[in-house]
């Protein structure tokens, strides 16, 4: 039986704390967007629209390479760009399915609304959380506001200053949260036995972007991993 799950302001501020470690990092990612975005020929309002609308990064950034390509906006690109958004964000499926112990106990305007900002580093920081014992799902809402406010800030302020900013990857802030996200993992990864989930996944998403596909990448690895650890926990149980 699972257990009780609340949906608390206690909560929410816990995680708003939290995920202001890696705001910055998304600010420079979303500044990053605007900037290219501008370069692309989107007004602000329609850089700060496609943050609000669609709000993944990688998604989204991979959108504007695609429209690059194009030289008008057709029917064939613009199904093309809509492929591209669903297959990026294909993961985001697995990350909901593990944050059912909590949200699947919340009202559906909770549950939706938290999945609506939810992103790579608080989807981690909040299943290193439930490990540890958090069972507010207040939490997984307040950790994932501010980065999405860091993005679409960080978005507005790349697009409106347009070339006359320098680009934050020349200075790697747009690792920042890549780093913080390797960093939470590896965290989470306690026993001997838990590290055979790396040995199976990391493979298996280096093999996926060889072959060209780096946006199935943490799809496929998410699986593979996810498959190992199933098996893994069915022999022991078995034993």
């Amino acid at each position: 039986m699972s257990e009780a799950v609340t949906f608390t302001r206690a909560g929410f501020g816990r995680g708003f704390r939290r995920g202001n470690a890696f705001a910055l990092g998304v600010f420079a990612y979303g500044l990053a967007f605007g900037l290219v975005a501008d370069q692309a020929g989107f007004t602000p309002f329609q850089a700060f629209l496609f943050s609000v609308v669609v709000y993944s990064g990688s998604a989204q950034m991979a959108t504007l390479s695609v429209l690059a390509a194009g030289t008008s906006l057709t029917a064939s690109i613009l199904w093309s760009v809509v492929a591209l958004i669903l297959v990026i964000n294909a993961r985001y499926v697995l990350f909901g399915a593990t944050l059912r112990p909590w949200l699947g106990q919340v009202s559906p305007l909770k549950a939706y609304s938290t999945l609506y900002i939810l992103g790579d580093g608080n989807w981690l920081m909040s299943l290193s959380a439930y490990e540890n014992g958090e069972r507010d799902a207040g939490f997984v809402l307040g950790s994932g506001l501010g980065p999405c406010l860091a993005w679409l800030v960080g978005t507005l302020s790349g697009s409106m200053v347009g070339g006359y900013a320098p680009n934050p990857k020349v200075l790697g802030l747009d690792f920042m949260l890549i780093a913080f996200s390797a960093a939470m993992m590896v965290g989470m990864f306690r026993q001997k036995s838990d590290w055979g989930v790396i040995a199976v996944a990391v493979p298996a998403a280096l093999g996926v972007a060889w072959l060209g596909s780096p946006a199935w990448a943490p799809v496929i690895a998410g699986i593979a991993g996810g498959a190992f650890a199933w098996l893994r926990f069915t022999e022991e149980r078995a034993a």
